[in-house]
């Protein structure tokens, strides 16, 4: 591992760096942000290690003289703040065809990218070069605890049992004439064999592979350290489990693998031997349709989660401390949720961002940076929970003071559109593209816009961000019953201030009527609402929706806390 001296640590990584693009005949290394199994929060974070971005979705690409940073519009500032000294900051949209370089020799570890991603970006303009060794491992090495277990959820948590979903992969390999299925992504692996580990940061993850064979076989490929407690509980087999290799000892011709989790590394060792047909993995969109028991302890654990939101929602508004910084309140937050028996860890960072803070859509406060919540300022705190057995994310804004008429209407226009999500005919806008126009028009009307998603996948006691499903621009997936997605338009100002209002939803059914239901249960701050741009029916809407969390969440609250929350009705 190569030294790397203290001060301007990021110009000195990519010093060392450079030197080893002779060395290995390329004009370039590419880092992006996931790890070998393309988790969206790891433990591992070599882009961060580069360039100093901290953000959840990103890639680096490191040349001879320039260096260039790839991101969403969520991280347009935080981008900008962490790395821009190094990198110039680019949308990610240019990366499709790259053409800001020719004709340069671009390295790239083979376990970090699948050949869908090299095609869609570097091929067209570059060429692409696989280096086996990380080149940023030999810079910073990862000290991970690779020992934890992973631990097995029975059907009265899950629902499903092990056996049904593997029928379903069964009958899908049937129907697309094909022996094996390759399960890249370890939350597949989680959902198949009713499985979760300890390999996330904020989340339950089983870092592991698998195999499924149309007669329903299992090759599990873990360490089997992490299998203990399955063998000794006989959830599996030890000869259940295999190394990598392994996988050439099968017999038969043909596998089905996903061509955005499968990379380059495994299609080409799957491919040396066997037929492949590149498809998208079935299972993310059968772990998409949740099932009763899933979604009832999905909404047992959003009464924990609302009770310990509102506690923490009336403090901040009525706590005679007067200087609170962006980090005392989350770790405040923290020490509510903690108070739940039931509550496991963080579902993600928490963002906590007051004034211009609040306009970095995935702002992480920091103890040695973080700011004092000003009363002037309005204050965005975007927070979530792993639960036994449940995840939650949830978004408030909120004011300590009397805010100007622009702010107040603002607010009111993107909670106008968060109503309009929530109230969705689903017959009619049945698909995520159609319901994110619904979330957007009050704010067009005005000239005003948010660059990310309106909405998320969620995952039953797993990822916070999962699909196929979205509410956003592009996304066509058909909105099901038993889907959660989240529900979360905003609005943020550069330098100024942000607004973002989220609740979970799932898509529930009652007289052959498909329509959103609300799994958030805290309420939404009334003294930023300009009460005369809401319809009667908007009103309505408010009212009720704070009925219902009054009557869900108040046995747990003090007095206090009760009298503030029964305020809202």
């Amino acid at each position: 591992m190569d030294k790397v001296p203290k001060k301007n640590k990021v110009k000195n990584k990519i010093k060392i760096l450079r030197n080893k693009f002779k060395q290995y005949g390329i004009d370039g290394y590419i880092v992006p942000k996931n790890d070998d199994y393309f988790t969206e929060y790891s433990k591992v974070n070599r882009l961060k290690v580069i360039s100093n971005f901290s953000g959840s979705a990103g890639l680096a690409i490191i040349l001879k003289n320039k260096n260039y940073l790839f991101t969403d519009g969520r991280y347009t500032i935080q981008s900008q703040i962490e790395s821009g000294k190094n990198f110039k900051i680019i949308g990610t949209e240019k990366l499709i065809n790259c053409k800001l370089f020719k004709n340069l020799i671009l390295g790239i570890d083979p376990k970090l990218f699948t050949y869908k991603q090299i095609k869609k970006f570097f091929l067209k303009f570059n060429y692409i070069k696989f280096i086996n060794k990380n080149l940023i491992d030999q810079i910073e090495k990862f000290k991970i605890n690779d020992a934890s277990s992973f631990f097995h959820l029975s059907k009265s948590i899950v629902g499903e049992s092990r056996n049904s979903k593997l029928n379903k992969i069964s009958k899908y390999l049937k129907k697309n004439k094909s022996d094996y299925l390759f399960i890249s992504a370890p939350e597949n692996v989680a959902w198949t064999l009713n499985i979760r580990g300890k390999d996330g940061p904020n989340t339950p993850m089983p870092n592991s592979r698998l195999i499924v064979s149309r007669t329903k076989k299992i090759y599990l490929i873990a360490k089997k350290i992490k299998c203990k407690k399955l063998i000794s509980h006989k959830i599996i087999n030890s000869n259940q489990i295999i190394d990598i290799e392994e996988i050439l000892k099968l017999k038969h011709h043909s596998f089905i693998i996903d061509e955005n989790t499968c990379s380059i590394y495994f299609e080409n060792l799957i491919k040396s031997k066997f037929q492949i047909k590149k498809k998208e993995d079935p299972i993310y969109y059968f772990k998409s349709i949740k099932n009763r028991t899933e979604i009832n302890h999905m909404i047992k654990s959003h009464v924990s989660d609302g009770a310990a939101l509102t506690k923490f929602l009336y403090w901040i508004k009525n706590t005679n401390k007067k200087k609170i910084t962006e980090v005392q309140a989350q770790n405040k937050l923290e020490k509510f949720r903690k108070q739940n028996r039931n509550y496991l860890y963080p579902s993600f960072d928490t963002i906590a961002g007051t004034g211009k803070n609040g306009a970095i859509v995935h702002y992480r406060a920091k103890p040695e940076s973080c700011s004092v919540i000003k009363k002037k300022d309005i204050f965005l705190c975007d927070s979530g929970g792993q639960y036994k057995y449940g995840t939650t994310d949830v978004t408030r804004t909120l004011c300590f003071s009397k805010q100007s008429p622009n702010i107040k209407n603002i607010f009111t226009k993107v909670l106008k559109g968060h109503i309009a999500v929530a109230t969705s005919d689903l017959k009619k806008d049945d698909i995520g593209k159609k319901i994110d126009i619904r979330a957007r028009k009050f704010l067009k009307k005005s000239n005003l816009d948010y660059t990310h998603g309106t909405g998320h996948g969620v995952g039953f006691f797993l990822n916070v961000h999962e699909g196929p499903q979205s509410i956003s621009r592009l996304n066509i997936v058909k909105i099901k019953e038993g889907m959660i997605v989240s529900n979360e338009p905003g609005f943020y100002k550069k330098n100024k201030f942000g607004i973002r209002i989220e609740n979970l939803v799932y898509v529930k059914r009652m007289n052959k009527k498909l329509f959103f239901e609300n799994l958030t249960l805290a309420p939404i701050e009334k003294d930023l609402i300009n009460f005369n741009l809401l319809t009667k029916f908007e009103k309505n809407y408010l009212f009720k929706y704070h009925l219902n969390v009054y009557s869900k969440i108040s046995k747990y609250l003090n007095p206090n806390e009760k009298k503030w929350l029964a305020s809202f009705i």
